[in-house]
């Protein structure tokens, strides 16, 4: 038995956990929006109040939709040259998804308390948690070749575990950060934006490259 011929236990498809992970990735997104309503028969002044009260949720709404949709577009990155996937790669997967369909609920609590250190904490809590179930599917898959279709490269193993990293560390940065100045915290969130755009561009660059190579 050579490293790329393991026994493999609880294998199966990359295909049918991908079509699941896309089915709880919108139904998470979906109840997002389920909160952000005002009531019926407003007059003039009670729609304003209303609407001015509603647009915290709008923006956690807003905010959560842009952090799982990384994460998704993550997700199937990661899953780009897998074919197969063993009993480790199911638990951690499943424990992803797990997280994701959690999002609404720390959402709701930024949307409601966000002036609140805790409210901020779990939140930047649930995301860091997403960032770490994420960077271990990738070092994960990227260690096991015998896996995928073709190896992943490891320019670009390098590259996306250095991405997921970097949002582990500024959201578990963010927890104790919220507990001296929720405003604060939220505001550290922004120093993840140029890493991400650097390692973004970086990515797209490499994964062209992988292809023209493997052409």
């Amino acid at each position: 038995m050579n490293g790329h011929q393991r026994v493999q236990d609880d294998e199966g498809s990359a295909a049918r956990l991908l079509a699941l992970s896309d089915g709880v990735f919108a139904i998470a997104i979906t109840l997002l929006a389920l909160d952000i309503t005002l009531p019926a028969g407003l007059d003039p002044a009670g729609f304003e109040r209303a609407l001015s009260d509603v647009m915290p949720k709008v923006w956690a709404y807003a905010l959560s939709l842009l952090v799982i949709a990384a994460f998704w577009r993550g997700h199937h990155q990661i899953f780009r040259y897998v074919r197969e996937v063993d009993g480790t790669v199911i638990r951690l997967g499943l424990l992803g998804l797990g997280l994701i369909a959690l999002m609404p609920f720390p959402t709701t609590l930024l949307a409601e308390y966000g002036d609140l250190s805790q409210s901020v904490a779990v939140y930047s809590g649930a995301v860091a948690a997403m960032g770490a179930n994420q960077l271990a599917l990738t070092v994960i898959l990227w260690k096991r070749p015998w896996l995928g279709r073709a190896a992943l490269p490891d320019p670009v193993a390098r590259n996306d575990v250095a991405d997921l990293a970097a949002t582990v560390l500024v959201f578990a940065v963010a927890v104790p950060l919220a507990f001296v100045s929720p405003t604060g915290a939220k505001l550290w969130w922004t120093v993840l934006i140029p890493v991400r755009v650097v390692t973004g561009k970086r990515g797209k660059r490499l994964r062209a490259a992988a292809q023209q190579s493997g052409a």
